[in-house]
């Protein structure tokens, strides 16, 4: 575990003394700088474990309390925004496990600090409570580091519920907060949480918790993977034994796993190899898994569309855009399609970009075995254009359902499930949502086939998911500018003229384009805000140790640089 320990490594209980006191002030001033927000109808309790007043009908808490504490308020709003129960034993939740850890560690644990960190800075990027909380909620992040960084030290803390938990709440407080953390650390949080798994072997399933923790690290991990172009670490198998709730979701999670495999190696083959007889018969092999996959999915998505509980259901069709301004418009022209349950919409969405992913390598294959003809007068370039426009299309007419458009349809929202969630008002758009279509949404506008109109459509959506439904990683994603797969052709193409080219004596994104592994739409923005996370975080520090009375303090702050310094040198950070 010394990878996922030196991850922590940046704080120390000097470091952790000083957040300590600087929360009591922060907390201090935001509370008087706190205002009451009377549009906002979520529900209210007083803590994550204190009794409900009343309940609705459907068992969420229903409490009016004249008056609310900032941590108060930034706890159920997260909840009541993230928390999500299963359904009718068809469907799974998201972190409902948090609940009764929380309650179980207790106000001064690890878990308990990165929800925490989670809670405070949603709050503050959905009401704009100022600059105090978004201050607290990254000491409270630091706070979660620092006992993180304990608990991994002991065997059986290491790996106990808690300390996953922990994990995945770090890695979620980078995507609510990405304008000012990289990305980067989410990608450190998830391949954590992956050798944490491993560590804590098949036992972990044997639980109720223990399989809801291991199935949310696997979806993570599967996602993470197709973003970095990485193989997973053991193979499907291993991932999915003995811990299928949904059949027919357990497919896609497999061919998810297999498509990462298949993209990990395409772009492995792509940077290495040089065009000889037998290297072409390697990329064909690459070309026919690619196929044989995409079929799979595509018989999935045929047995979906025969299920009740599976089927997509489009309410409405959008003629034309009002203005032609498709930044603002709510629908893109065409269908507008709802789903049973959003965790169903986002499985179906993740067929469609799997079957993106699988047409690019399909065709960054064919281009690279077929030069110097054009690939796209093949006929693998007009069969991924096809599929690849429907699965655009597709995407694009799930998203209004996920940012909530058929919440303000009465005829529609009646007949529409959304999800149930641990506390707050049903009948509202949910950052959850926003963040599970995030991703599908980024990729359906990297890839060559997307027009432009649909390019500005999504852009202003993702602007949405940010400004109003508080998950900031969505503003990162709304700056990329990737065309898949021609840019990564583009690279191919550059190696294959200039074989002599060693493409690590470049630095950055130059190193990856002349490596024939041009970034992916995560990569491309983890590499261009690098260096001002590390600026911030370095404040971060600075802030914290400023005018420390004990030399403890600066002393943990310099071996916290210099340890960031060497790990920068070696490749670690």
């Amino acid at each position: 575990m010394d990878d996922f320990d030196l991850m922590f490594r940046n704080e120390t209980k000097a470091t952790e003394r000083r957040a300590q006191k600087a929360n009591k002030k922060a907390l201090t001033l935001a509370q008087k700088a706190e205002k009451q927000d009377s549009s906002i109808n979520d529900a209210f309790y007083t803590s994550p474990f204190s009794p409900p007043a009343s309940t609705t009908s459907s068992g969420n808490w229903v409490v009016a309390l004249p008056a609310f504490s900032i941590e108060e308020q930034a706890r159920c709003h997260f909840i009541s925004h993230f928390i999500l129960m299963p359904r009718d034993g068809r469907t799974v939740g998201h972190m409902d496990f948090i609940l009764p850890l929380l309650k179980q560690e207790g106000p001064d644990s690890h878990i308990q600090h990165a929800f925490n960190a989670c809670a405070l800075t949603f709050l503050s990027n959905r009401r704009g409570v100022g600059g105090k909380v978004e201050e607290r909620a990254l000491e409270e992040y630091t706070a979660a580091l620092a006992r993180t960084n304990t608990a991994l030290q002991d065997r059986k803390s290491q790996q106990s519920d808690a300390s996953l938990a922990a994990v995945l709440l770090l890695g979620m407080f980078e995507s609510i907060s990405a304008k000012q953390i990289s990305a980067f650390n989410w990608g450190s949080h998830i391949e954590g949480a992956v050798q944490l798994v491993k560590a804590r072997g098949r036992k972990q399933i044997k639980t109720g918790v223990g399989r809801q923790l291991f199935i949310a690290v696997r979806t993570l991990m599967t996602v993470y993977c197709l973003t970095a172009s990485k193989a997973p670490a053991m193979g499907a198998e291993w991932w999915l034994e003995g811990t299928v709730f949904s059949q027919t979701a357990m497919v896609i999670q497999r061919l998810m796993i297999k498509t990462s495999e298949i993209r990990a190696q395409n772009t492995q083959l792509m940077a290495t190899l040089t065009k000889t007889p037998e290297n072409i018969e390697l990329v064909l092999e690459v070309i026919r898994k690619a196929k044989a996959v995409d079929q799979e999915v595509l018989a999935w998505q045929q047995k979906q569309l025969a299920s009740e509980d599976w089927r997509y259901k489009t309410v409405a069709w959008e003629d034309s855009v009002l203005n032609g301004d498709y930044a603002k418009a709510e629908v893109f022209p065409g269908r507008v399609d709802v789903y049973n349950d959003i965790w169903i919409g986002a499985v179906s969405n993740s067929a469609r970009t799997v079957r993106l992913i699988l047409q690019a390598v399909i065709v960054r294959c064919t281009a690279w075995v077929c030069s110097p003809v054009d690939y796209r007068t093949t006929p693998e370039y007009a069969t991924a254009a096809s599929v690849c426009r429907d699965a655009i299309t597709d995407i694009l007419a799930s998203v209004p359902y996920f940012l909530g458009w058929h919440l303000k349809r009465k005829d529609i929202s009646e007949k529409t499930n959304f999800g149930t969630f641990a506390c707050g008002d049903e009948d509202s758009a949910k950052g959850l949502a926003g963040y599970l279509v995030t991703w599908p949404l980024t990729c359906a506008i990297s890839y060559d086939y997307a027009t432009d109109a649909q390019r500005a459509w999504a852009m202003g959506r993702l602007q949405k998911i940010g400004s109003d439904l508080g998950v900031r990683y969505a503003f990162a994603m709304s700056q990329l500018q990737m065309r898949v797969p021609s840019i990564l052709i583009h690279g191919d193409a550059l190696k294959m003229s200039h074989p002599a080219m060693n493409p690590y004596g470049f630095g950055g994104p130059v190193a990856t384009h002349f490596a024939g592994h041009v970034p992916n739409p995560q990569q491309q923005w983890e590499a261009a805000q690098q260096v001002k996370a590390d600026v911030l975080k370095t404040e971060l520090l600075k802030k914290m140790t400023n005018n420390a009375t004990d030399d403890g303090a600066q002393r943990a702050a310099q071996q916290w640089f210099k340890i960031r310094s060497e790990g920068e040198r070696n490749g670690r950070f």
